[in-house]
């Protein structure tokens, strides 16, 4: 298997403080490994390192040509004025270049007057060029691309930063995938995609022919995708086979047998430490009670032991110091978030209803139709739906930010609300973290500093202020408040966007154990899987489906429904060939046209043979086909 890259002794600093330092790695060919790691350890920079826009310490070691090698950012570097299809097929390198060539010069010849045989020229070289990358197939493939991805053609003149952060990530994936690198990385790929864009890219992606590294924080994705996973520390890339969960299942068993070797050693080297003490207390004993006399006497006797004893005690020495050398260190795990939802119960059964309700923004056409949703005790609704479907706008219903256009929303006069915007808007940014908790009543230092510490803000950042911190940062905040809200009613607009993987997974613990209901809107699949006990499924056209169960219970029915479609179907086709069949095969017909000898009917009694083998042999697979399936 041919290496592609190789890391050697890879350090970097930033202003002063070091990011990693030692790092090792191969990168094989047809690998696909994801990168993972807590917020702000180094991944991006590493990325950047690894592609050359980044230098520090030790050797890389690059085998292929770097424009065989496709990017892409976590945020785009589209230049203003560029439209949607130019920024697409901006990614895809030399042939976009080729192709900019041939419009200028296509642009050249028609302003021309005269003919200008060196510009003919150019212009053959260039489109000869152009015909031998398969730049017409290209821009097609652009276009295809763009289309599955639900950027149909009334965006592609549109300007580029006019469109949403989903769109825009659509649109840098459609010009890398359609280029083809051999070597691709992807930076955090999934930001803003909804499902069905996601589970597409996952399909493109594991049918990929090249390499591929990626940072994500979607657990589902790197499980779909990922053939490796990298764990990120400051001092070790670390490889593993298989994708996120196969991690998980390495990871605790690395941690059990590395308790179970820790354990070992400690009891071993208690044993050696007190049997080192009981040959010096020996040594120290025979010294003090023996007497010239009796040292001359049993002279020969004491140094004999003396000897053997001495010689024990080296060896049990240099055991203590080879076991000291090998040590294991006692496991620990990485600061995590520590926090518990306490919600005030509501004894009502139904916390908030909306009956026959509409919205639309000013001067648009609905965005929502003739909604019937409510959310009673206990309840765990999930709102999914693809981009643009009204979910944040639903939510905003539901608290009140928004009033319907026509019908109503009903809300339990002793519901207590409390919301956690993707947007994060509502922070106080101009406070620091621990003045923003010592507003609150009877609340005091030492207790804000604790409080700020289970949300892993400890020592001098409790001093930062809020509108300076990462998106990471300022989600913990949002998650602060509702942890002093006192909320019967959780309503959460994908609440884990900007949190790294562990972190995700204990406020995923923490939402399982509150009290209450709650409503979630989430791209993270695990996380949806993991909470709803009932969904409601938003389509383009503004109306809205309810399943009541989760999401396993939905995978199971809507496979029930594909195979009782899919055998539906099946029957009808049988039907239709057993009758074509049956009229080849009946009587009347072939009496009829045996009595014929001219050549046309030889050939159509031979047709029709070929058709009854055919027939007969899609009966077999359609008998075979129900078989497996039931």
């Amino acid at each position: 298997m041919m290496t592609l890259v190789r890391l050697h002794e890879v350090s970097k600093e930033w202003n002063g403080i070091e990011l990693f330092r030692g790092l090792n790695l191969e990168i094989n060919e047809g690998e696909r490994l994801a990168i993972l790691g807590r917020n702000g350890c180094g991944k991006t920079t590493l990325l950047r390192t690894i592609l050359g826009e980044e230098h520090g310490g030790g050797r890389i070691e690059r085998h292929i040509p770097q424009q065989e090698w496709g990017f892409m950012r976590q945020r785009s570097e589209i230049e203003t004025g560029m439209n949607v299809l130019d920024a697409v097929r901006r990614e895809s390198g030399q042939i976009y270049e080729v192709k900019r060539n041939l419009e200028e010069l296509e642009q050249r010849l028609s302003m021309s007057t005269e003919a200008d045989e060196e510009l003919l020229a150019a212009y053959t070289l260039v489109m000869e060029q152009y015909e031998q990358l398969n730049g017409y197939m290209w821009e097609t493939e652009v276009e295809k691309v763009l289309t599955r991805l639900g950027l149909s053609a009334e965006h592609w003149n549109r300007p580029y930063h006019s469109l949403s952060g989903g769109q825009k990530t659509k649109a840098r994936l459609a010009g890398l995938l359609v280029s083809k690198p051999k070597f691709l990385i992807l930076d955090e790929p999934t930001n803003h995609l909804d499902e069905g864009s996601m589970r597409w890219l996952e399909e493109w992606l594991s049918s990929y022919e090249g390499t591929l590294l990626f940072v994500s924080h979607d657990r589902t994705f790197i499980d779909q995708v990922a053939t490796g996973v990298i764990e990120f520390s400051p001092d070790a890339l670390t490889k593993y086979k298989g994708g996120y969960s196969d991690y998980k299942i390495h990871k605790e068993r690395e941690l059990r047998e590395q308790e179970t070797i820790y354990r070992r050693q400690e009891l071993e080297r208690k044993a050696l430490e007190e049997t080192i003490r009981n040959y010096q207390e020996w040594f120290h004993k025979a010294h003090n009670s023996a007497t010239d006399v009796e040292v001359k006497i049993t002279q020969s006797f004491y140094k004999a032991k003396a000897n053997k004893n001495i010689s024990r005690y080296h060896a049990k020495q240099k055991q203590l110091e080879r076991l000291e050398r090998e040590r294991v260190d006692k496991p620990r795990e990485a600061a995590k978030l520590n926090m518990e939802l306490q919600m005030n119960p509501l004894a009502a059964r139904q916390l908030l209803a909306l009956e026959e309700v509409s919205f639309s923004y000013t001067g648009d056409k609905s965005l929502l139709r003739n909604l019937r949703i409510t959310v009673e005790r206990g309840d765990r609704l999930a709102v999914r739906g693809p981009n643009g479907t009204g979910k944040t706008t639903l939510l905003k219903l539901m608290i009140g930010e928004l009033e319907p256009s026509q019908g109503k929303v009903t809300r339990h006069p002793q519901l207590k609300i409390g919301y956690f915007s993707q947007e994060l808007e509502g922070l106080p940014e101009n406070l620091t973290l621990l003045d923003s908790l010592l507003t609150l009543p009877s609340m005091t230092q030492s207790a804000a500093r604790t409080i700020l510490g289970c949300f892993l803000f400890s020592r001098d950042d409790v001093f930062k202020r809020i509108g300076d911190l990462s998106m990471g940062e300022k989600c913990r905040v949002a998650f602060l408040r509702l942890y002093f809200g006192g909320a019967n009613l959780l309503v959460l607009d994908e609440p884990t966007n900007y949190l790294d993987i562990d972190t995700q997974e204990v406020m995923e613990n923490v939402l399982k154990q509150a009290s209450g209901a709650l409503v979630l809107v989430s791209h993270d699949r695990m996380l949806t899987k993991s909470l709803a006990n009932r969904l409601c499924d938003l389509e383009p056209g503004g109306t809205a489906t309810l399943f009541e169960g989760g999401v396993s219970d939905w995978e199971q029915s809507s496979k029930l429904r594909e195979v009782a479609l899919e055998t539906r179907e099946s029957d009808d086709e049988r039907l239709r060939l057993e009758m074509r069949l049956s009229e080849l095969l009946s009587p009347v017909s072939t009496a009829g046209k045996d009595s014929l000898t001219q050549p046309e009917h030889s050939n159509e009694r031979a047709d029709e043979a070929a058709e009854i083998r055919e027939i007969q042999q899609r009966l077999k697979q359609l008998k075979d086909k129900g078989a497996s399936i039931n």
